[in-house]
């Protein structure tokens, strides 16, 4: 599973489908102080990107894959580093 949902972190990792993002979104409505784990991800479906930009959820790891960490820039989600 791309999406492992834990206590107070989401931990993603390889590419999330959109079928993932549903999840996400109900896990962060239900854990408002949750945290996105991003380093291994690979990517991530345009579903996924939408949620994290209405929520905003904090971003706990950020992810080692260049371009994923380049399109959460440009959506104002992660300062550039």
């Amino acid at each position: 599973m791309p999406i492992e949902f834990k206590k107070t972190v989401a931990v993603c990792e390889d590419f999330c489908t959109i079928e993932e993002a549903e999840g996400l979104l109900t896990w962060l409505l239900d854990t408002p102080k949750g945290k996105i784990n991003l380093k291994k991800c690979t990517g991530l479906h345009t579903a996924i990107y939408q949620v994290l930009i209405v929520l905003t959820p904090d971003i706990s790891a950020l992810p080692e894959q260049e371009s994923v960490k380049n399109i959460l820039i440009a959506a104002s989600l992660l300062d550039e580093y």
